[in-house]
């Protein structure tokens, strides 16, 4: 697809008809989130890139979170990640979507068990190896897993509620799975989100392009949808 192409697909309207929340990012109660920036998603190695790899390389995506990380920590803002793990038990579920279905079948995200780290480094469910050094500084919340799309399953909220946080810049996987799950989460409990539309991408499949779709709901639904440049603009002023 080319780029001409692409742009006309996922550009802004030209006459918008919502008007502008006007969010402004106020560093003393923000938190960048990032989901799932783990191999399975992020790398040519994982399991879902055939589905994933063409929108994450169109958007940089792994590059712009990259450069969030790098920002967030050197404007000291709150840096959080939550984490999609499965373990044997969860493979013993007795229904779930497709999408579930098939994460199980080609196994995203395994892990051998809750309290072992057995296989688990450089495995797909390990964090993107040129992100390790933010994530894993000692600073960064790391939450318990999500286990579907939300965070409704973990202690992200209970974290960043902890933190005095009250404002999200959400980022990472997967555009219109586990972030607009987040996003619209994160909605209900009371927080501000802002969205960084090329620090996310989505699968492409018969199905239909899952960032096309995310990209139309933040529209319609986050406190602002910016790109990793204007973020990146806030974070640095």
């Amino acid at each position: 697809m080319s780029n001409a192409k692409i742009n006309n697909i996922y550009a802004d309207p030209i006459s918008p008809s919502l008007p502008n929340t006007n969010f402004k990012l106020d560093l003393k109660r923000a938190a960048l989130v990032v989901i799932d920036p783990q191999i399975d998603f992020l790398s040519p190695e994982g399991v879902t890139w055939p589905f994933f790899g063409e929108s994450i390389t169109e958007n940089n995506t792994v590059e712009n979170i990259e450069s969030l990380f790098a920002s967030s920590k050197k404007a000291g803002i709150t840096v959080a990640v939550s984490p999609h793990y499965y373990y044997p038990q969860d493979h013993e579920w007795n229904f779930g979507g497709g999408l579930e279905k098939l994460m199980h079948k080609i196994g995203m995200f395994d892990r051998k068990g809750s309290l072992t780290l057995e296989g688990f480094e450089n495995s797909g469910a390990d964090f993107l190896p040129r992100l390790k050094k933010y994530i894993l500084d000692g600073k960064t919340i790391i939450a318990s897993p999500h286990k579907i799309y939300g965070p409704e399953t973990n202690d992200l909220s209970l974290q960043l509620r902890k933190k005095g946080v009250s404002q999200i810049i959400l980022a990472g996987m997967a555009a219109n799975l586990c972030v607009e799950s987040h996003l619209r989460e994160f909605l209900e409990q009371g927080y501000e989100v802002v969205v960084v539309r090329d620090a996310t991408a989505g699968p492409r499949a018969p199905e239909g392009d899952g960032y096309l779709a995310a990209i139309i709901n933040y529209r319609f639904i986050a406190n602002a949808l910016w790109t990793t440049e204007e973020t990146l603009d806030q974070l640095n002023a």
